[in-house]
């Protein structure tokens, strides 16, 4: 008897369907020689810090006492909901589980995860925990959830050994992600008073939407001139444009320049006509399907995976977490039987045997998006489930239409002598072909009847224009970002690089995504997105993706503790999750490098006065305030005394002009009258300048008396925080 674990119950009801007739039991199925029972997902995750270091005398409030937490052996508990409960549901069905695993009749238990590392270790967990003497084991790895394909799946399972690399990534994915979160979420948190979520790929994906918006705050338009020519050549208005740019106080030099090219003249030099074919889009991964439906449908990228994902459970499309564009060697034939069965409904496909579509190296586990030989009626889906079933439909339909998209190009070079040589492109649609069926982004372009030879008329005039801010990231741009934060880093490094959309573009994003560099996976990138809107940290508006204060306030907070959670640190743990899977590198190795990243946050050397930037924890006791004799804490924003409630005033910012006012400065400030020489002040000029702070009155100021600074000694440890007050001062 096998027995089959599905990552959840609508999995086990496909399977079942592939089986045949089976018989319903309490939390299982029974019937043809199979046991097959379900998780909910997650019955398994990893013991809080707790479990390992209890906090002294039994407090439950997080604390610096138990940070960082660097478990030696990672433990898993059942899944626990909000009250830190076992939920009930999920306690029964593990216990079903583990009755079944250790049924003297089943001799092989088969792992029906969702294919990926994912799916790989939420029922391994199970397995692990629930069987109490070895028996044989083996995977179900299913591209799609139709009958058909699970039947052929159930035919030629490998033992569950040869996926261990596979867990390998995804246990190490887990006990990464755990210790940066648990672990600088708390430390964050200790530290501002307010919670922040510290996680390894959700802060470089509101950090790169927060630089984003601060460029757009922050830009300067500037005035600049461009060459525009705009005549008529044989009754056709031509526009050129050159490529020389001048600055608003070179207006005279583009005069001239224009002068000189007008002077000069213009002919074509060549003219090139041919007819030819417009290729497809290439077939869809998960991002670049959201992409476009964010775009079209101004559909996040939550709502569209989940209609993808159940589009998928139900066995019309393919698995979807993939984020490749390529279809296996191997799946020839079943791509010639989805294809029978467009063909049976009047679609004019056939079977093209190309490097374009299928292509083994550009795939690391799944196939592209592509529809099952199961294809629904209109009536069978809702308005937006068909919206997102039609555009996978259409685009395959259009990567194997059995009509060429037959156009007619054009293109024209003219020269102004040998100063700059201009290009007209046009493209007209002869036979639409696949057009019918997919979206063509080919705008028609007729460009006027000019021969090699002819004269261009030309007449050249400075043109005042204004240099445009960034854009916001929208969901298709944040997603271009993410599967590969350093293209355009590398294009600007190399002026020759290729565009993004030519072949070699293609090459650089599989091999940042092959290689761990990009931000997030296919699989994880929606939800973490979605948490940092659920967290208030992102907005997304139609299809524009904005930072909110909330977003402001973690970034900035953690540039203030200087902790960097940028997209290289991130990369490159990425890159060890890669090497994991590919046996270069044990979990183990990749568990050691996120803990030396994380210990240098808790262990950094202490700083001179002038560099020193540590801004101490929330609440933390200060000194005595100079006017009212009572206690100054340090707050959110900055530090206050805690006489507010009595007409105290007394406050000095945390953040001045730049520059970050650490405790052992305003500790100073409050012993002396005067903190030390603080180096990197900005003023609102951009100009950096070095200076003391002095009190005057209620504030602080800045002094640059030219006074000896004081001597400065080693900081001795801090003293203990008090306990802290039932209600802290207005706007901490």
């Amino acid at each position: 008897m096998k027995l089959i674990i599905a990552e959840k119950p609508s999995l086990a009801r496909n399977i079942a369907a592939g089986i045949g007739k089976m018989d319903r039991r309490d939390g299982y199925l029974e019937g043809n020689g199979y046991l097959i029972t379900w998780a909910f997902g997650h019955l398994f995750s990893l013991a809080d810090i707790e479990y390992y270091q209890p906090n002294p005398n039994g407090q439950t409030r997080w604390s610096m006492d138990n940070l960082p937490c660097f478990p030696k052996t990672f433990h898993y508990e059942l899944r626990r909901g909000a009250d830190k409960k076992v939920d009930s549901g999920v306690e029964k069905q593990y216990h079903v589980i583990e009755r079944l695993c250790n049924r003297e009749d089943v001799d092989c238990i088969v792992n029906a995860g969702d294919a990926d590392r994912e799916g790989e270790i939420i029922v391994r967990l199970c397995v692990q925990h629930a069987l109490k003497s070895p028996k044989a084991q083996a995977r179900l790895w299913l591209p799609d959830q139709t009958p058909q394909t699970v039947a052929k799946a159930l035919a030629e399972m490998k033992p569950e050994e040869e996926y261990n690399n596979l867990a390998d990534e995804g246990f190490a994915r887990t006990y990464i992600d755990w210790l940066y979160g648990v672990n600088l979420t708390r430390y964050a948190t200790l530290r501002t008073g307010t919670l922040l979520r510290v996680g390894r790929v959700i802060v470089p994906i509101v950090k790169a939407i927060y630089d984003r918006d601060m460029a757009i705050k922050n830009f300067v338009p500037d005035i600049y001139y461009a060459m525009v020519s705009k005549a008529e050549t044989k009754g056709e208005m031509i526009e050129l444009t050159s490529k020389k740019r001048f600055s608003r106080d070179e207006k005279e030099k583009a005069e001239e320049m224009c002068r000189l090219y007008n002077r000069t003249g213009a002919v074509v030099v060549s003219v090139k006509k041919k007819k030819d074919t417009l290729s497809p889009g290439k077939l869809y991964s998960l991002s670049k399907l959201q992409n476009v439906l964010g775009k079209k449908y101004k559909m996040s990228m939550a709502e569209s995976l989940e209609i993808v994902q159940k589009l998928y459970e139900e066995g019309y499309l393919t698995y979807p977490r993939t984020n490749s564009e390529y279809l296996a060697t191997a799946e020839k034939d079943k791509i010639k039987q989805i294809l029978a069965a467009c063909r049976k409904i009047g679609y004019p496909v056939e079977f093209k045997d190309k490097k374009t579509i299928f292509d083994d190296s550009k795939i690391e586990s799944h196939s592209a998006l592509t529809p099952t030989y199961k294809i629904p009626s209109k009536s069978a889906l809702s308005e937006k489930e068909m919206q997102v079933y039609s555009t996978v439909f259409r685009r395959f339909i259009a990567v194997f239409c059995a009509e060429d998209c037959v156009v007619h190009r054009t293109e024209i070079k003219i020269a102004v002598g040998d100063l700059e040589e201009f290009t007209l492109k046009g493209t007209v649609i002869l036979e639409k072909g696949w057009t019918k069926y997919d979206d063509c982004t080919q705008k028609d372009k007729i460009l006027p009847a000019l021969n090699k030879g002819d004269p261009v008329n030309i007449d050249f005039k400075p043109t005042e224009k204004e240099t445009s801010p960034p854009k916001h990231y929208t969901i298709e741009t944040l997603n271009n970002y993410l599967k590969n934060p350093f293209k355009e880093e590398k294009a600007a490094a190399n002026e020759e690089a290729q565009d993004a959309n030519t072949a070699e573009g293609d090459e650089e994003d599989y091999r940042a995504i092959f290689e761990g560099l990009e931000l997030g996976t296919e699989a994880t990138r929606t939800g973490i997105i979605d948490n940092a809107r659920k967290s208030k940290y992102i907005a997304l508006n139609k299809d524009v993706y904005t930072i909110l204060p909330d977003g402001i306030y973690l970034i900035e907070s953690l540039q203030r503790m200087q902790i960097s959670m940028d997209k290289y640190k991130t990369s490159q743990l990425g890159q060890a999750l890669k090497k994991v899977f590919r046996g270069k590198m044990t979990v183990q190795d990749s568990v050691d490098l996120a803990k030396s990243e994380i210990a240098e946050v808790f262990h950094r050397p202490e700083a001179a006065p002038e560099d020193d930037t540590d801004i101490g924890f929330f609440m933390e006791r200060v000194g005595t305030c100079p006017l009212c004799g009572k206690d100054i804490i340090r707050g959110k924003y900055g530090y206050g005394c805690m006489g507010y409630k009595e007409g105290c005033k007394f406050h000095v910012n945390m953040h001045i002009c730049g520059r970050n006012i650490s405790i052992s400065n305003m500790r100073q400030l409050l012993e002396t009258g005067r903190t030390y020489v603080i180096r990197g002040f900005i003023s609102k000029k951009g100009k950096k300048f070095d200076a003391a702070l002095k009190l005057e009155g209620d504030r602080a100021v800045f002094d640059f008396d030219s006074a000896p600074r004081p001597t400065y000694t080693q900081a001795t440890e801090a003293p203990p925080m008090p306990p802290l007050p039932d209600e802290p001062p207005p706007g901490y």
